[in-house]
């Protein structure tokens, strides 16, 4: 019989809600597989266990009282660092945060809450939430839990690995160029970044963002199933009027006919040959469950949306940016600034208006597509896994690394949903894909997830590799 922290976030919920296992159970298992697991990996860098019990107790009092339960009552889960948690440090992994402690929680923190979740702990990051490896001076490093030669994915590294190794039935990530979608990759398990405006996020205690950040970055899930990721966005996409981004979209669209394109090389993307065979068969999986898949050759703008991304997440700011870098003193911090320079030098307010007027053209190309298709199934990254601090090998390996990362970074410019599935392992490195829709359409995304989920995903939770 499965032990508790290895269920799903739903089953996990199904048992407390019908009373056949208490809030504290799950929440003692929880604490007892982190302590014998986060020691190898690192994920989970801050946890107060007296309040994670006291708030599981509280969960199943107000059961037996009768109260109304939310959707994840009970249900273990953490938040990552970059995030306002209520007496907690929002360090962003970085020591010049360390007394940042937040007097109000994130909205999406209150709607987890709202939702019954236990948090059982914060979730490691880059520092600045730069990269897409995770370590920095504050926290240390996050290790992947399936082979600790590669990377665990950035900057949600500590909720991936967490997620993974059974810490936890449900990650929270951020997602501004591959947050999200790249540690679920790296780690083989799923996640979801949501559209813009769908999960609301504002964090009182730091300064607010940038316009890049305003409409680049948002919360999601990181989960084991694409069922409990379902649920998780159920629970975080609730409404909050400190977002004055947050639509009142439905979760559920109209109906659309199954049709699904897959591209293996959009764009132009050096798709490695491992990569194209896991498209493909995503592909096959869609046909066998009744979908109609047509691959095609090109597909709508991305390499020119990911340019622009970048342009608009690390120009906006950027000198200020560098001085918080080097008064951090994080080498790598550092040195993904420093490989944006040019970029940033180029970017005056003529061209950031150009960025911003050419996204509505870019995002109007990508609409016109999905009426046409209710999905487009691409590579996660042009390569698997990438071994652990390889942007830090050199100017050749740093552009290998943003090159093969263009799906991702597009698709934050756009707004647009992505969700990456894992399907495999290619010996110990995980390998998935994206599936693309429509604005607000997560749910398309996770119908077709449900379907290339159903022919296979690596095994999870697992017990992390540590050698």
């Amino acid at each position: 019989m499965a032990q508790l922290w290895q269920l799903s976030a739903t089953d996990i919920a199904a048992l407390i809600r019908d009373g056949k296992v208490s809030a504290r159970e799950a929440a003692q298992a929880a604490l007892d597989r982190l302590d014998a697991v986060n020691g190898a990996i690192n994920a989970v860098v801050d946890h107060r266990p007296d309040e994670v019990l006291a708030r599981a107790d509280a969960i199943d009092t107000g059961r037996l009282r009768g109260d109304r339960q939310g959707v994840l009552a009970g249900v273990p889960i953490t938040v990552k660092v970059n995030v306002d948690q209520a007496g907690f440090a929002t360090t962003n992994g970085v020591t010049l945060q360390r007394d940042h402690i937040a007097s109000t929680n994130n909205p999406v923190v209150d709607n987890l809450l709202k939702a019954g979740a236990v948090i059982v702990g914060r979730t490691n990051t880059p520092a600045f939430s730069y990269r897409w490896f995770t370590s920095n001076q504050i926290h240390g490093e996050t290790f992947n839990p399936r082979d600790r030669r590669l990377t665990p994915g950035g900057s949600s590294g500590g909720a991936a690995a967490a997620v993974t190794s059974g810490i936890g039935h449900i990650g929270h990530g951020t997602d501004i160029a591959g947050s999200i979608r790249y540690p679920a990759y790296a780690c083989g398990i799923h996640g979801l970044r949501p559209t813009l405006g769908r999960i609301p996020a504002y964090n009182a205690s730091v300064p607010e963002r940038t316009i890049g950040g305003q409409i680049g970055a948002v919360s999601g899930p990181l989960a084991r199933s694409i069922a409990d990721i379902r649920l998780a966005l159920t629970a975080m996409a609730a409404r909050d009027v400190r977002d004055p981004w947050w639509v009142p979209a439905p979760l559920e669209g109209p109906p659309v006919t199954k049709r699904a394109a897959i591209c293996v090389a959009p764009d132009g993307l050096e798709t490695s040959p491992e990569v194209a065979v896991a498209v493909r068969d995503a592909g096959a999986r869609l046909e066998s469950a009744g979908w109609t898949v047509e691959e095609i050759l090109a597909s709508p703008p991305l390499a020119e949306a990911s340019d622009a991304q970048t342009k608009l997440w690390l120009a906006d700011g950027y000198a200020a940016m560098v001085a918080s870098a080097e008064r951090e003193g994080d080498p790598a911090a550092i040195n993904v600034l420093a490989g944006h320079r040019a970029t940033a030098d180029a970017v005056d307010l003529e061209g950031f208006s150009k960025l911003l007027v050419r996204r509505a053209t870019l995002l109007r190309e990508w609409m016109m597509f999905f009426e046409s298709y209710a999905v487009m199934v691409m590579p996660v990254s042009a390569e698997l896994p990438f071994a652990n601090h390889l942007d830090m090998q050199g100017e050749a390996a740093f552009a290998r690394v943003w090159r093969a990362q263009m799906p991702q970074i597009a698709l934050p410019f756009l707004g647009l949903p992505g969700l990456t599935v894992a399907t495999g392992l290619v010996g110990s490195a995980p390998v998935g894909v994206q599936i693309v829709s429509g604005r607000y359409r997560e749910d398309l995304c996770l119908a077709a997830g449900e379907a290339i989920e159903a022919g296979g995903t690596p095994p999870s939770p697992i017990d992390p590799v540590t050698v």
